[in-house]
């Protein structure tokens, strides 16, 4: 699938809101419809997963982070083929970037504030130099209203140095206001991608809503930024074989002869409780 013919970008104007702020997206990349299988194949991954142990790991009250098998995922060569998201990983990590997690979070009713964070330390090549060395690409499987716990970023803060914060990912409390005068909810639609530094800071809001909120998030890395140590993608051979070249030089992962259940890696403890919305 390739973007909708009446769907027009300017990857220059992307790649310069990405660098300022942390964040740009595209309105219309997939069909609503398209949109709507994708969210079928994350909660049938989403109930699998929370049944068994390490299956789902906790982000907060009544929300959950589930990785997955690119096999889950019947748009997952849509996704990384798609011109756009081709376009900003070329420009922005370079022509070796490197696909490194596929995955979903779900927030449910009862979901509550996350504390303001970002998803890993920050390296150096970012906080010194400010080059972006990881993306994270979202697509919401449902379009997103104000009781819908909406994504919050805080633009700009993809720089900030963040050393002394917990675990160099949680600012501590006195330092949210910052945050909270930068803060910027979003309410995408099926269909839009958004692409961002997970450096940039960021939280989940509260979830009022008796519609989940399913996202599925795309982790791709700069060579070198380390990310595919955190994930263990795998698929099997045939589908590796049936794969386009252009998809196959750049995901990092396994080719087994079955797959087996996904043991997550990368459990950001800092999430697991709520937070006051202040």
């Amino acid at each position: 699938m390739n973007a909708p013919a009446n769907i027009s970008y300017d990857v220059t104007e992307n790649l310069k809101t990405l660098q300022t702020d942390g964040i740009t997206g595209l309105k219309g990349a997939f069909s609503s419809e398209w949109a709507d299988a994708m969210r079928e194949d994350m909660m049938t991954a989403f109930w699998s997963a929370i049944q068994r142990p390490g299956g789902a790991v906790g982000r907060g009250p009544r929300r959950w982070y589930v990785e997955i098998h690119p096999q889950d995922f019947g748009g997952f060569v849509d996704l990384i083929t798609h011109p756009w998201v081709v376009a900003m990983c070329e420009n922005a990590l370079g022509p070796d970037y490197q696909i490194v997690e596929i995955g979903l979070d779900v927030p449910f009713q009862g979901a509550r504030y996350q504390p303001w964070h970002r998803d890993f330390p920050s390296p150096t090549d970012t906080y010194v130099d400010r080059r972006i060395t990881s993306l994270a690409f979202n697509l919401t499987g449902v379009d997103v209203t104000p009781d819908m716990g909406p994504f919050e970023v805080a633009p700009g803060t993809q720089y900030d140095d963040g050393r002394e914060w917990k675990h160099e990912m949680f600012p501590d409390k006195s330092l949210w206001g910052r945050f909270q005068e930068r803060a910027s909810k979003k309410y995408p639609q099926r269909g839009d991608i958004s692409c961002r530094s997970a450096l940039t800071v960021h939280r989940g809001t509260e979830h009022l809503s008796p519609i989940a909120r399913p996202v599925m998030v795309l982790g791709v890395d700069a060579p070198g930024a380390g990310h595919a140590e955190l994930h263990d993608m795998m698929v099997t051979q045939d589908y590796f074989d049936a794969l386009p070249e252009k998809a196959k030089k750049h995901l990092v992962c396994r080719v087994v002869d079955e797959l087996v259940p996904i043991s997550q890696k990368h459990d950001i403890e800092g999430l697991v409780m709520g937070a006051d919305p202040a």
